[in-house]
């Protein structure tokens, strides 16, 4: 029995270090990253049983892929593999005032961009399991991958699973008019939404005078049960202030805003899914499940790679403190 399942794309993430250039870069850090994989990874380390689906190469990086998900207690068992094709690569740039940081990708025709309706056992996969979590990354790789998704989260929503669902647009994939074509029709199958204050209004159009407006905005237009989303001020790239809003039951719930010092950034929002869901599927009402949500995602700004390095006892002490910085001895 797991509580939660991903899928998606999980590709190797190659940095530069010390601020370097791509073009100057002569070596760079490898690890592994992938929307749906963070979210795993995040709310297994918290404790919840989390598996994970993809499409992968039958090779040493497929099997990196595979082993860096188990490595953080993540169930690979219903993965595919594929003895021609290729995975992704993404190049991270890490900028500093004025310069943002930058990413490039290396993901076409990459094996889960390859991936078709009937090869994946959806009834199999979704037996013994309470939620499914997906993002728009997915179903913006390919027609196989859309329809692959679209099948995946309307079988899913057949079999009562909770459906989370994070919209994480990327202009690198497709336009916004694609996306709006491409994704409204999914938002059907969507127990919870979770966005960001930009997503929004490039995918679905939707704005407000504020960010409670805009939640009740997409609830009232895909009957959501539960609106996130995620609040991001960039004080500078490498200060930010962070918080996150949920609607439920037609009521806004807030939490503390954080002054963050990123380490590493990318990652962040999927962290915060990862421990909304924890707390939400381990019991905890919307308001708790938010702060653990929050402290997840905070967290996350400090670690290296897109991958969660942080236990649930950081996270609650994390919510509990009010900003003590001695050093744990």
């Amino acid at each position: 029995m797991f509580d939660i399942i991903g899928f998606g794309e999980a590709q190797l993430r190659l940095s530069t270090a010390h601020f370097q250039r791509l073009e100057q870069a002569t070596s760079f850090d490898a690890t592994i990253g992938g929307a749906e994989l963070n979210v795993m990874v995040t709310a297994r380390r918290l404790g919840l049983k989390t598996s994970y689906v993809t499409r992968l190469p039958r090779n040493p990086l497929g099997r990196m892929v595979q082993n860096k998900a188990r490595e953080q207690g993540v169930d690979t068992s219903n993965i595919i593999w594929s003895d021609s094709d290729r995975l992704g690569v993404y190049f991270l740039e890490f900028g500093a005032l004025p310069r943002p940081s930058a990413i490039i990708y290396d993901r076409t025709n990459s094996a889960i961009a390859r991936i078709q309706p009937g090869m994946l056992d959806w009834d199999s996969i979704f037996s013994e399991v309470r939620a499914f979590h997906i993002t728009g990354i997915t179903p913006a790789l390919s027609q196989g991958a859309m329809a692959v998704s679209t099948e995946a989260m309307r079988r899913a929503k057949e079999k009562g699973l909770q459906v989370s669902f994070d919209l994480n647009y990327r202009a690198k994939l497709w336009t916004q008019e694609q996306a709006k074509a491409g994704l409204s029709p999914l938002m059907e199958y969507v127990d919870l939404l979770i966005t960001t204050e930009e997503d929004t209004a490039r995918v679905f159009g939707i704005e407000g005078k504020d960010w409670s407006e805009v939640a009740h905005q997409l609830a009232a237009t895909f009957g959501f049960k539960m609106v996130a989303i995620t609040l991001r001020e960039n004080v500078t790239v490498w200060r930010n202030n962070w918080t996150a809003i949920v609607l439920k039951d037609n009521r806004i719930y807030q939490d503390r805003t954080y002054d963050v010092e990123v380490v590493d950034r990318v990652g962040s929002g999927d962290a915060f899914a990862g421990g909304f869901l924890y707390s939400y599927l381990s019991g905890n009402d919307v308001q708790v499940a938010l702060r653990y949500g929050n402290a997840a995602a905070v967290l996350k700004h400090s670690c290296t790679s897109d991958l969660a390095w942080f236990t649930l006892e950081e996270v609650e002490k994390l919510i509990q403190s009010q900003g003590d910085l001695r050093i744990s001895r």
